[in-house]
Parts: C-alpha cells; structure tokens; sequence
C-alpha cells in the first residue's frame, strides 16, 4: 500500500495517496486535450465535409485497437508492475496529435486513431489497477470518484473549447481550419510533458508484482467474465450512438462543433458533479443497487431522444441522461477492484474494458452508417433496448456478490 496523504486533516482525501491524486491530476490534464480532440473529429470534420461513416470508421478503430492491447498490457501491469507501462504509454498522444494537426487525409486520421486506442488500452491496464493497490479498501470509491471528476472535468473543459473558437479566430485573424491545426501541435506539446510529471509523481511508488498462475483460474476469473459479459451488453448499445452525439447533432440540427462541443462539456461537469455523490449513494442503497438505479433512471431520457424536434430540448436531455447514466461509473469501477483478487486487477481492468469496447467500437461504426443513412431516431432506441438487458442482468447477478478485498 503507498504512502497515506494527509490523513490528520481528517478530510473526504485523507485516505488517499498524495501520489495517486497528483497522478489523476496530471491525467486529467491529459483528457482535456483528448476532450478536444473528440469534438474535433466528431463535430469538427463532418462540418469540412468528412463522411459520418468514416467518423464511425475513426472512433470504431481507437476502440479495437485498445480491444488488440489492452489485455497483454494488462498481464505486463500485473506481472511486471503498472507505472513504469503507464509512463511509457503516455507517450503515444504526441505522435497522435501531430498526426491530426497535419493533415486531414482519412488514412492517416485512422492510423492516428488506433494509435489513440494504445495509449487508451496502457491507460485502462495501469490507472484503475494502481488507483486500488494504493487505496484501502474503504477509500476505493472516494479514489475512484476522485479520478471520475477530475477526469471528466478534464474532458469538460476540452470540449467546450471550441466553443470560443470563432471569437479566437476572428481575434487573431485566423482561419478556422488553421486554428485548429494550431490547436493541435499546441496540444501535442504538451503531451511531451505528462511522462516526466508521471516518473516524478510515481517514482516513490512501491508495487507488488503479484500474478501467480493459480490466480487466473476459479471463481475469481469466472465472476470477472459475468461481469465484463454483461457490462458488454451496455457497451454494444451504447456504440450506435453515444460516440457520435455531436455527429447526430450536426446532422440532425445543424450544429456546429462550436456548440455541440460545450454540449459534451456540460454533460462531463455533470458526471462531475453526480458523481461527486455517487459514494454516499452506495452507502445507502449498496453499491450494486446505487449502479442499477443510477443507470436505469436514464433509460427514458435516452429514449426521449429519439423524438425531440429542437435543438435545446435535445441538449436538455442528453446532458441529464449522462449525469444518470454516469453517476455510476466510478461505483463500477470499485465494484469490480472489489470482486476480483488484487493480482487479477491490472489483468480485470483491461478484459473487461476490451469486452465491453469490442462491441461498442463495431456498433459505433455501424451507428455512423445508420445516421449518414439519415434514420436518426433507431440509434437511439436500438441502445435503449440493450441497455435494459444489460442493467438488468446485471442486478440478477450481482445483488447478493460480496466483496473480497
């Protein structure tokens, strides 16, 4: 277990480790350019003439990508240790962002995506899995919801940047094309910073290497494949269409990235702020039942969708779906650090983001193709239908599941 953080001050933190928040902090530097770079490719270049398919095409292929890597990264993280792999794979954004910042030619785009869906894949072998190691038990889910909001405020402000664009623009006398390949190397730059930060937060860090083979096999490994299988059913409903909500919002409304964007931006501050009570929630209903509740209470505003006619109505209820539907994702994330051996947790946190990202990528892709078809309103309810599969399963399996450390 790593160093306590100020546990005197006797404050919401205090038991968690100074290293693992300066690490979400530093990370969440990080989602702020990514943040961007998802309303780039999913608002931005539809408006400059990029097909919705090929869209689809670029986000399905970050997603398999990091489905192909995740799961060796994740048995490197538990056999050889999580922060020397997530120091390495960080550096992937800066290659990726030059790649974007220079041309627009679809090939490359795509290239440029999957090697996002690398660093993805090292980031969900390592951050969870370190996050649990160095956090008592009864600090998971106060850890695990402080790198939620700070991720997801992260996102946030990245996506509502754009919103300032034509101001910048006409500000510096710039083009909006070239403002956002200047954007780009800006953010690439940067990205050149966050392995330094991450040794030096990290380097003090004592792991564990665990993975004994005897680990991988019996119910510990049986309940993780539940677990991912039905968390799966989720991610398949979601591909059609929560990737390309700015997509749609073009299509549909004709709204550029320049508002599409802060969009996005509200309902990641409102995942922020839900789930900043998300661990209060657990604590009352029981983690299983919270993650239930939270996720089904969205379904209808997800389905509302469908039918909206106007734009603000639309971006009403979006933004009130994810802050349901998300308040529950760091209680997932403990929830599974919980349910698996702590040697199996590098290893659980990728098997369950691959099978639950497989899916998703391919309905991305072919949610992409169903709205430059200009069907609109299926996406949605297609998602809607799996979606109470899902979560319904999932309260059948887990309700009585206790945890095991």
């Amino acid at each position: 277990m790593g160093a306590r953080g100020p546990s005197s001050r006797g404050n919401l933190l205090a038991g968690v480790p100074r290293s693992i928040v300066l690490m979400v902090i530093v990370l969440s530097i990080n989602n702020f350019a990514f943040g961007y770079l998802m309303v780039y490719i999913s608002a931005y270049l539809p408006e400059i003439g990029v097909p919705a398919t090929t869209v689809g095409l670029m986000l399905g292929m970050e997603g398999l990508t990091m489905a192909v890597m995740a799961i060796p990264f994740g048995i490197i993280s538990d056999r050889k240790g999580r922060k020397r792999l997530l120091i390495t794979g960080s550096l992937g954004p800066f290659p990726m962002f030059l790649a974007f910042a220079l041309t627009t030619d679809a090939a490359v785009m795509i290239a440029a995506s999957a090697l996002g869906g690398l660093f993805e894949g090292v980031y969900l072998a390592t951050v969870n899995a370190l996050i649990a190691d160095q956090t008592a038990p009864e600090d998971r889910n106060v850890a695990f919801t402080l790198s939620f909001i700070l991720g997801g405020a992260g996102s946030a402000l990245g996506m509502a940047f754009p919103f300032f664009l034509p101001e910048l623009g006409i500000l510096l006398g710039i083009e909006k094309a070239a403002l956002h390949a200047g954007l780009l190397y800006i953010f690439a730059l940067i990205s050149l910073a966050t392995p330094p930060a991450l040794w030096s937060i990290l380097s003090g860090v004592k792991e564990s290497v665990r993975g004994s083979p005897g680990a991988w096999r019996g119910k510990g490994l049986g309940i993780l494949f539940k677990f991912s299988g039905i968390n799966s059913i989720i991610g398949l409903g979601a591909g059609f269409i929560i990737p390309l909500i700015p997509t749609w919002l073009y299509l549909k409304f004709a709204v550029p990235d320049s508002f599409s964007g802060p969009i996005l931006a509200i309902a990641n501050a409102t995942i922020g702020l839900g789930a900043a009570f998300s661990p209060k929630l657990a604590s009352k209903l029981g983690s299983v039942k919270a993650i239930v509740f939270t996720q089904g209470l969205s379904l209808a505003f997800m389905v509302a969708l469908a039918f909206i006619g106007d734009f603000f109505t639309a971006a009403f209820l979006y933004v009130i779906r994810t802050g349901l539907m998300n308040m529950a994702s760091p209680l997932m994330d403990a929830f599974l650090m919980g349910i698996v051996h702590p040697e199996q947790r590098g290893f659980a946190s990728s098997l369950n983001s691959v099978i639950w990202r497989i899916p998703n990528s391919i309905t991305t892709i072919i949610g992409g193709a169903i709205l430059a078809s200009g069907n609109f309103e299926l996406p949605f309810l297609v998602a809607g239908g799996f979606y109470v599969v899902g979560i319904s399963l999932f309260y059948l399996v887990f309700k009585d599941v206790k945890q095991v450390g």
